[in-house]
């Protein structure tokens, strides 16, 4: 469980400087993303994305195995 909570920390860590340039391509509208403003700050919580990222990554992990 532990391992999850530390991998999602990771992803959103990674994501969130980088979503000015991903947003351009679609990262961080996903429906799981959460976005909010808080005293004129937006903050963005991109679950849904870290999770098809994740998946892709995997995937992609995978075919190179196989290979």
């Amino acid at each position: 469980m532990i391992r999850w909570v530390a991998a999602i920390f990771m992803l959103l860590a990674v994501f969130y400087p980088l979503l000015p340039f991903l947003a351009k391509i679609g990262v961080g509208r996903v429906p799981a993303d959460l976005r909010f403003r808080f005293k004129g700050i937006i903050f963005c919580l991109p679950f849904g994305s870290s999770l098809i990222c994740s998946l892709l990554a995997f995937l992609a992990a995978k075919l190179a195995h196989l290979a």
